[in-house]
């Protein structure tokens, strides 16, 4: 019975691994596992993905993330500059230290603020348009995304094509979001915090400011890979062990049970020549489509096996990260925060959520009709 309960415990927590992992199993049936099973893992996108997890987790310790919306928050200001600044700092925070991480850090900070300045009725609003910053924001950078830096290093693509080909769908995002943000009552409002935020062991953070600089040197290939997974965790074990721990393995091993169900795909005819046909059709719309149904991360791994239009593959998964609650896994982590937040409205937030998002897609396709 305790194993039973403990399954049932692991499975509510992590269902996107458990769900990848039964897939990966059932995978096998279909193509027997062999030698080659190795080569189907991308050790690269696994070691660079824990490298900015471990980092990240180092500067959150720290104290970074809130110190910095302390900054930009506290003082008098009209409700409108509060909301852009609430929504703005997943957008350009998410580029560096992915989407998941910018939403963990500032939405409890916005239920906090929310409360604390007598706006709850806004709070469902602007959750959803965080949830949504973070998203488009993090494809700025192939490490804002697990799935754009496997993307980056599975199609060896340069940072000159990877930036020309994301920048103007980032430069639409942010003017969308912008202008949603600022679609408010604009009330003049007091933020006052009881006591100042300061950075907590400032010579940690000069540590992990140096390491994850070897990470986006790494991320370019300017830096071999192995000797920054080698120096972040002779770091990390020396001088913050206990951070470790908090490393999302998780997500990690649910891209190892993606490669394995990819490469198994790969070999079998049927499935082939449908995603091929499929892919050959709408490439932008399959991956879109495909994001709906089990998320851009197993999209992007799944799909890159069959094609090489790589540019709408990257479009495609990315727009895709809007849509329903599962399209990207960071939205579940807002409508996780809000849920446990006093006084929550699932049903209204989802349909915010829904329309929010709805409206996000129709202008990305726009955009991406007039200006590609």
């Amino acid at each position: 019975m305790k194993l039973l309960k403990s399954v049932q415990k692991f499975f509510i927590s992590e269902p996107m691994l458990c769900i990848c992992a039964v897939i990966a199993i059932i995978s096998t049936f279909f193509a027997a596992p062999g030698a080659n099973y190795m080569e189907y893992i991308d050790f690269r996108v696994i070691c660079l993905l824990f490298c900015l997890m471990a980092v990240v987790v180092g500067m959150q310790e720290c104290g970074l993330f809130k110190v910095l919306a302390y900054n930009l928050l506290s003082g008098k200001k009209q409700f409108s500059i509060l909301s852009l600044i609430l929504i703005l700092l997943p957008f350009f925070t998410s580029m560096l230290v992915t989407n998941d991480v910018a939403l963990i850090a500032f939405v409890p900070f916005t239920i906090i603020v929310m409360d604390m300045i007598e706006k709850r009725s806004a709070l469902i609003r602007i959750v959803v348009l965080q949830t949504m910053a973070a998203n488009l924001g993090s494809m700025a950078t192939p490490m804002g995304n697990p799935h754009d830096l496997f993307l980056y290093e599975y199609y060896g693509l340069s940072a000159g094509e990877y930036f020309q080909t994301i920048f103007p769908l980032v430069l639409a995002s942010l003017i969308g979001i912008s202008s949603a943000a600022a679609i408010c009552k604009n009330d003049t409002i007091q933020v006052y915090f009881e006591s100042r935020e300061q950075i907590r062991e400032p010579k940690k953070l000069a540590m992990y400011t140096g390491l994850f600089v070897l990470c986006v040197l790494s991320v370019f290939r300017l830096l071999d890979y192995l000797l920054v997974t080698a120096v972040v965790l002779v770091c990390m074990m020396i001088f913050s062990r206990s951070l470790l721990k908090k490393v999302d393995y998780p997500l990690l091993l649910t891209f190892v049970c993606f490669f394995i169900f990819a490469g198994n795909m790969g070999n079998i005819p049927e499935v082939r020549w449908f995603l091929s046909e499929m892919l050959h059709r709408s490439t932008l719309f399959s991956a879109m489509l495909s994001s709906q149904v089990i998320s851009n991360v197993p999209s992007s791994v799944l799909l890159s096996g069959f094609t090489d239009n790589w540019e709408d593959l990257l479009l495609g998964v990315n727009i895709g990260g809007l849509g329903t609650p599962i399209a990207s896994l960071a939205s579940l982590i807002s409508l996780r925060i809000y849920m446990k937040s006093e006084g929550a409205r699932p049903l209204r937030y989802l349909g915010v959520f829904t329309a929010a998002n709805i409206v996000g897609i129709a202008y990305l396709l726009l955009i991406k009709k007039f200006l590609y």
